[in-house]
């Protein structure tokens, strides 16, 4: 089994950092960068052991010329943050709106070409692509981190609402990813009570790469994250996570909503499991 770490975005905002948009969680790696190591160890002593730099909108069409510095320095801040032995993994994601596949460009190849060789170069363990609702985007981004020499992960998300993809679609995007390169294919910022029909249609594809999951905590009302006090919801979490193993996911993390709290009731249900 092995552990991701949760949201930078949303712990960044708990800890009273501007996110606004368009930049979101991006804003921290120059006016907070201290808050954002912090986080980064804050999951290493909750017992992730891969850590994604903070690097979901540091893309040129959000920043700018400054996109590669503060994409080199994400990366720079997170591999500081590390204990010895864990893995930072640089995130690229869809270059307009996670939410909004109808907004992928025609031709995102130059863009997603640019952030993987700038981030392979900066010194990542490894490449995930991530919260893709477009699957022909997803493609592309895949096949330029694959290019690097770096190995690559691909989490797909089927949205807030859980209809962005079908579980077929899904599947069917992640066996051309496997195609392309990918090691590994997760489902992620998908609600965690409807995560699994989603995992189960990747188990159903008969991939051939570890899978995975690393959800939203949903809805507000469904009191799994989104709070400032988590422990029960951390444990909902695990408990919806048990269903996940079953179906075999052997990558588990956490995403939108949720917090060190989460990775750590996931850590300590199937790590000492495992042991």
């Amino acid at each position: 089994m092995i552990f991701l770490d949760g949201p930078m975005g949303t712990e960044l905002d708990a800890r009273g950092v501007d996110t606004s948009l368009p930049l979101w969680s991006a804003r921290g790696i120059r006016e907070a960068p201290e808050v954002v190591a912090a986080i980064h160890r804050d999951f290493a002593a909750a017992g992730a052991t891969v850590h994604t730099a903070n690097t979901f909108r540091t893309k040129r069409r959000t920043l700018g010329d400054a996109w590669e510095r503060d994409a080199r320095e994400a990366v720079r801040i997170a591999l500081s943050a590390r204990p010895p032995g864990h893995r930072v993994a640089g995130s690229l994601s869809p270059l307009e709106d996670c939410y909004r596949p109808d907004l992928s460009p025609a031709d995102p190849r130059p863009e997603h070409r640019e952030v993987a060789r700038a981030l392979a170069d900066a010194g990542c363990d490894l490449l995930l692509c991530e919260t893709f609702p477009h699957v022909g985007e997803a493609l592309v981004a895949v096949e330029e981190c694959v290019a690097t020499g770096r190995e690559t992960w691909l989490a797909l998300t089927a949205g807030p609402d859980a209809d962005l993809l079908t579980p077929a679609a899904m599947a069917e995007g992640a066996r051309r990813a496997v195609e392309a390169g990918a090691a590994a294919v997760l489902v992620n910022c998908t609600p965690a009570t409807d995560s699994l029909r989603f995992l189960r249609a990747l188990g159903d594809a008969d991939l051939g790469v570890p899978l995975g999951v690393y959800a939203n905590a949903g809805h507000v009302d469904e009191r799994i994250g989104w709070t400032a006090s988590p422990e029960p919801g951390a444990e909902a979490y695990a408990e919806l996570a048990e269903r996940w193993v079953e179906a075999g996911a052997t990558l588990l993390g956490a995403c939108c909503g949720t917090g060190p709290a989460h990775v750590r009731a996931l850590v300590e249900r199937f790590a000492a499991r495992e042991g």
